[in-house]
């Protein structure tokens, strides 16, 4: 009875937040942690933890795609992971290597056009894991509509010096102007193909650190995080869409303190520069609590600095 109360409970709970929820991030990118604890507590051995951490891999990949998520990215195997034991290292390799295949035959990953694509140093792993790799991205190399990276014998750390590692080569050789150096530099060196920006990293398992991922894309941009307790197997959609407010709130408060940011500027900066103050002001008003929220002829007019001021 308790159990049946329990999941009634818990089916409100999801209805309640899917009926909160009003958008969604574009990048989404996950930490799937706790398998193996998963499966200590089951009884289980580390393999049976992370085939059933591959289920709620599926499983998230639709909830994504039900509420417009446009990208996803799941650290699958990380630079250190290559320090487990030998058994469960190889156990892995043979997971990776049948889901990857797996979803790339997936009726569900073609009919919604996802394109799959590995981040990491690929040639670090065995060559039936990379040979499925090959197969996955070739698959799907046309789709446009969802983009899946799969983070493979990553590091964050280690991406960045590859990349500066470039740009340094190039302005050896003549070929960039260290004068010249932008951020585009940089994320060209990065992947083969474009990331965005992450808005949102969610991690289960109860640590809270982002353990290295996606730092040029995630810092950068202040993506949102969201640290929840239950193992990867045991993440439910309930869990989701509470990581996906999380990014809301985030993203609210965000606009709230450009909002506040510009208007405060509109007394202090020269004439030069109150159009783009006044421009923000705009974009950013209706976050603003109502007593906060200037009239838009406050700062319309040429004299709006003195409005403002009194």
């Amino acid at each position: 009875m308790k159990r049946w109360l329990r999941q009634r409970v818990d089916a409100a709970y999801e209805r309640l937040l899917s009926r909160e929820i009003s958008g969604a991030p574009t990048h989404v990118a996950v930490i799937q942690d706790g398998n193996r604890r998963y499966a200590r507590k089951q009884g289980g051995d580390a393999h049976e933890g992370h085939r059933a951490g591959a289920k709620t891999t599926e499983r998230v990949l639709e909830w994504c795609q039900d509420i417009g998520v446009e990208e996803l990215t799941l650290y699958a195997f990380s630079t250190e992971n290559f320090e487990r034991p030998p058994d469960e290292r190889e156990a892995l390799f043979d997971l990776l290597e049948e889901k990857l295949r797996e979803f790339a035959d997936a009726d569900r990953v073609h009919d919604n056009e996802v394109h799959i694509r590995a981040l990491g140093d690929v040639d670090r792993l065995p060559k039936r894991v990379r040979e499925a790799v090959t197969y996955a991205e070739d698959r799907t190399s046309d789709y446009d509509e969802f983009v899946l990276n799969i983070a493979l014998a990553y590091g964050g750390r280690a991406q960045l010096l590859e990349a500066v590692r470039g740009v340094a080569a190039d302005v050896d050789t003549g070929d960039l102007d260290p004068d010249e150096i932008g951020v585009e530099d940089i994320e060209q060196r990065l992947y083969d193909q474009p990331v965005r920006d992450v808005d949102l990293i969610i991690r289960t398992g109860g640590d809270e650190r982002t353990s290295n991922f996606l730092p040029w894309h995630a810092n950068g941009n202040e993506a949102a995080v969201f640290f929840c307790t239950p193992y990867w197997p045991e993440f439910s959609k309930t869990d989701f869409l509470r990581g996906i407010r999380t990014y809301e709130h985030r993203q609210e408060s965000w606009r709230r303190t450009r909002a506040r940011r510009a208007l405060a500027l509109l007394g202090a900066v020269s004439e030069p520069e109150l159009a783009d103050a006044r421009a923000i002001v705009d974009r950013f008003r209706d976050s603003l609590p109502s007593s906060e929220r200037p009239d838009a002829g406050e700062f319309e007019t040429g004299d709006s600095s003195s409005q403002i001021a009194d």
